[in-house]
């Protein structure tokens, strides 16, 4: 019976034993399993942040752009209209004239630049006779610039103040975000 009570108490050591080496490496496994998933959870936490200041990042860009460009319009239309705007106007006519594809055009403009812009397609009506243009009596809301219209209204090209801002946003923005980063910005 001792005997018997020995073999047993063995058995139960190695059981024991085994058990134990069983907890061990279990106990292992948890632990490195938390630590991957306190990795991971790091990971997002760095990510999420990094991805928030991002966001305030481009709202802090996209907020001072249009100021800066509120501010640009505000100056476009109190400046007075010197020589500058004049030759600007002449070249805005130019390029616009035979940008529609069409010898009949009708040329918008705001309300304070009808009459230059009447003399500037005067002016090229004496120039090239191919292109038969009118200034339009009906003034369009614009900071300056002009709108081109075949005779026809099936094209139209707009060369307004506000549209070349427009146009130009995407790149100034692309610049201004390089500067803040750092970055060599292609000026």
């Amino acid at each position: 019976m001792i005997s018997q009570i020995d073999s047993a108490y063995q058995e139960s050591l190695k059981n024991l034993e085994s058990s134990k080496s069983k907890l061990e490496a279990e106990r292992a496994r948890i632990i490195e399993s938390a630590k991957k998933q306190a990795e991971n959870l790091k990971r997002q936490i760095v990510g999420s942040s990094r991805l928030a200041a991002r966001n305030k990042e481009l709202v802090m860009i996209e907020t001072d752009v249009n100021e800066a460009f509120e501010k640009a319009r505000a100056r476009l239309a109190g400046a007075g209209k010197d020589e500058a705007y004049r030759s600007l106007m002449a070249r805005m006519v130019e390029e616009s004239l035979p940008s529609v594809g069409s010898d009949e055009v009708i040329v918008e403009c705001n309300k304070n630049d009808a009459e230059l812009v009447k003399k500037i397609v005067a002016d090229l009506a004496k120039k090239n006779t191919k292109i038969k243009a009118r200034v339009s009596d009906q003034p369009i809301n614009a900071l300056g610039g002009i709108r081109v219209k075949s005779a026809d209204g099936a094209m139209t090209f707009d060369n307004t103040l506000d549209s070349r801002i427009e146009r130009l946003k995407p790149l100034i923005r692309k610049n201004i975000a390089k500067m803040l980063r750092g970055e060599a910005g292609d000026q």
